[in-house]
């Protein structure tokens, strides 16, 4: 009863919100009389006073309780709940509840890899089971493309080249261009079966002249009994609703890891305490799952330490050792660059070497797919090479993990741009279409007789040769290294052990393989749905040789768990790719031997004849859209729009740091109510020693001084009665 005077007389009533309503903080919080006498009078099934709706009854799960205690007051309320409808309305809406949970429980049999993605959870952690997610919906993201393209391109084509419908072609003047018109690449009708598979890997012969590239579809628009269908114009916008139907989707998928990246503050919140406390994943399974969490844990705890440490050390470097520091730092940059320059130079050199020699056979196909090897090699060793010099620049581990990263993130995007500079130089004469080879066709037409076809070509050896290596990865490198490891007891089999599941690798190989897709999705329509079946593979692969050849790295990448750094640098991909097809629809002039575009000056031009075509409303109405006066007001509405969800995320970036702010008090809360039970412990025990008689004299000759009898109080009136 002192110790709460005390408390009421030198903590007044706090004037900071809190968390908890109406409940003041613990260091402020004043408890009456009557309240803890009479414990039978607190109305737990009554809301707060404070709440917004009285009606609605207060959250256990808020309660500081524990679940015995919650469980009888989960009972009082349901006691307290009034019966208002029939027992035959309780009925029925049990069973509909019941129907709906055996619905959710059924569908959840249909979701993709759903067991499995559960069970290398268990065994392996939320780290690796992001990159499965992550392939997940990348194999979902191409399935739905697939057969977006195949509902309004590959059928439509199909069936109309086998029920031969009337077809008209545009007209237009093909003087001085009649050369540019001879492209027949029909294979022989015998074949042996060498050349059959070489075809097959390489993408020419009968697999150029189909409907896996661009080639083999017509320029007509089909008409018949009324019903008319632009085969170019699908073919366009197919192509367009399929980069934008990918963008929404990881726009969407974003905008769910943003939200868990700003409540959680990106994963650094807490600190020591949330790793100690809530970092446990409490589905893994079996001991050697336990053991490699915990030296997980003790790495993460290292990282944090040696963060520490290091940004004391820089602190107390000298002005003599910072400058040298950050030398070294520039000139390992400029020791980077150089190895990246040299990447991009054999790229392109290596391009321009398989696209201009014409060999057949078997060393034909190694120089078709020479460009996809040397791609393949510089990034599987750059990076290995950064990594070492990341090493000797001396910045923290979290810090040389991430740049290490975005080094093979520039690699990897920016050598498949210089893949297709080299292409874009050969077939446009270096951009200059008034060159002795683009005239007369405004390209390289003795080298490339259908370009299209040709980009797509290379984009497909690129995909198929990325499976063949890690197929051949699996086979020939992971699987003897675990046989090696696990029946020779050497110290040199022992120091290299098991190979390591690396995620951020893993999944920036599918950022990378994805990236391919878009970028040929244009020249070659079927490459989303074959890059669905190499995914699928890919699952499969990854999931033998994770349970039979790796163990979960110990030194993870920290974003893995929200996996937004890996949707961004997914997005920088689709730019990529965007600005390709962007370009190749708006510039480079199409084939005239070949595809659906082969009479246009460009692609793009098919849309603009096509609105011609429509109804004069109609084609106003279009052409307004694409005119500035709705582009120009459409482009501020963004920029307002932009603003008005820029300042609501800054309102809630304040709501989160006072949420962390009140939760920081709470902990001090916590921290205060320990020493007063640590004080009033000692303050028993020290009256436990001493004797009982005198104490109590003692006590009573105190609060006689201290005017507790208001009888003989002269100098103030006694109290009310």
């Amino acid at each position: 009863m002192e110790l709460r005077n005390f408390n009421n007389q030198v903590h007044p009533t706090p004037d900071y919100p809190s968390p908890y309503g109406s409940q003041h903080s613990l260091r402020l919080r004043t408890v009456p009389a009557q309240e803890t006498t009479s414990a039978v009078q607190f109305d737990w099934a009554s809301p707060p006073e404070d709440a917004e709706d009285s009606n609605e009854p207060r959250d256990l799960r808020e309660l500081p309780l524990h679940m015995g205690l919650k469980r009888a007051v989960w009972q009082v309320q349901q006691m307290r709940i009034p019966v208002v409808s029939s027992s035959w309305n309780i009925k029925q809406s049990q069973t509909f509840r019941r129907f709906c949970e055996v619905v959710k429980y059924v569908l959840s049999y249909f979701v993709l890899w759903k067991r499995g993605i559960q069970r290398i959870g268990g065994h392996f952690g939320g780290g690796v089971q992001s990159y499965f997610l992550f392939l997940r919906f990348l194999v979902i993201l191409n399935f739905l493309s697939s057969l977006l393209i195949a509902a309004f391109v590959l059928i439509p084509s199909i069936v109309f080249r086998s029920m031969n419908f009337n077809s008209t072609i545009p007209t237009v003047n093909l003087t001085g261009v009649e050369i540019c018109l001879q492209y027949d690449p029909k294979p022989d009708t015998l074949m042996v079966f060498i050349t059959y598979f070489l075809d097959l890997i390489s993408g020419t012969g009968f697999m150029e002249y189909s409907y896996l590239f661009y080639g083999y579809y017509n320029n007509s628009m089909v008409e018949s009994n009324g019903f008319s269908y632009n085969i170019p114009l699908a073919y366009l916008l197919t192509a367009a609703f399929y980069f934008l139907f990918c963008f929404i989707c990881m726009i969407i998928r974003m905008g769910g890891t943003a939200r868990v990246a700003v409540v959680t503050g990106g994963g650094a919140t807490g600190g020591y305490s949330t790793l100690v406390f809530t970092g446990w994943d409490h589905g893994l399974q079996g001991d050697r799952t336990t053991k490699l969490k915990q030296s997980n844990f003790r790495y993460r705890l290292q990282v944090d330490l040696e963060e520490e440490r290091l940004k004391k050390k820089a602190a107390s470097l000298t002005l003599g050792q910072t400058v040298s520091l950050y030398a070294l730092r520039v000139f390992l940059n400029i020791v980077v660059l150089i190895l990246i320059g040299a990447t991009f130079y054999g790229i392109a050199e290596a391009t321009q070497f398989s696209q201009l020699m014409k060999t057949t056979g078997f060393k034909g196909l190694l120089l078709q797919y020479l460009p996809s090897m040397v791609i393949t090699a510089s990034n599987f060793v750059v990076p290995l090479l950064c990594d070492k010099i990341a090493l000797l620049e001396k910045y923290s581990p979290s810090t040389t993990v991430i740049l290490a990263l975005l080094r093979a993130v520039f690699l990897r995007l920016v050598s498949l741009g210089v893949l297709l500079y080299t292409l874009w130089e050969q077939i446009t004469c270096e951009g200059d279409i008034d060159k002795q080879n683009c005239i007369p066709c405004h390209y390289y037409y003795n080298e490339y007789k259908c370009w299209e076809t040709r980009v797509g070509q290379e984009m497909y050896k690129l995909t198929l040769f990325d499976f063949l290596i890690t197929i051949a990865t699996l086979i020939l490198v992971e699987f003897p290294r675990r046989i090696v490891v696990d029946h020779c007891s050497c110290k040199l089999t022992q120091w290299v052990g098991r190979q390591e599941f690396l995620v951020a690798p893993n999944v920036l190989a599918l950022v990378y393989s994805q990236t391919v897709v878009w970028t040929g999705a244009l020249f070659c329509p079927l490459l989303p749905f074959i890059n669905t079946i190499k995914f699928i593979l890919f699952y499969y692969c990854k999931k033998i040789t994770l349970f039979q050849n790796c163990q979960p790295a110990t030194r993870n990448f920290r974003s893995t768990t929200s996996n937004f750094f890996f949707l961004l640098v997914l997005l920088f991909g689709w730019m990529l790719a965007t600005m390709v097809l962007l370009y190749s629809v708006t510039k480079i002039h199409p084939s005239y031997g070949c595809g659906p575009f082969r009479f246009y000056p460009t692609m793009w031009e098919v849309v603009p004849r096509s609105a011609e075509m429509l109804n004069s409303t109609s084609a106003e109405f279009l052409f307004y859209i694409g005119s500035q006066k709705f582009s120009i007001p459409l482009f501020i509405f963004s920029c307002v729009l932009l603003c008005y969800v820029s300042a609501l995320t800054s309102v809630h970036g304040k709501s989160v740091a006072l949420l962390k702010s009140q939760c920081k008090l709470e902990q001090r809360d916590k921290q205060f109510l320990v020493r007063q039970i640590e004080e009033l412990n000692a303050t028993v025990q020290k009256e436990q020693r001493e004797p009982q008689q005198p104490q109590r004299e003692t006590d009573t000759a105190t609060r006689w001084n201290q005017h507790d009898n208001y009888a003989f109080d002269h100098d103030e009136d006694p109290r009310p009665y």
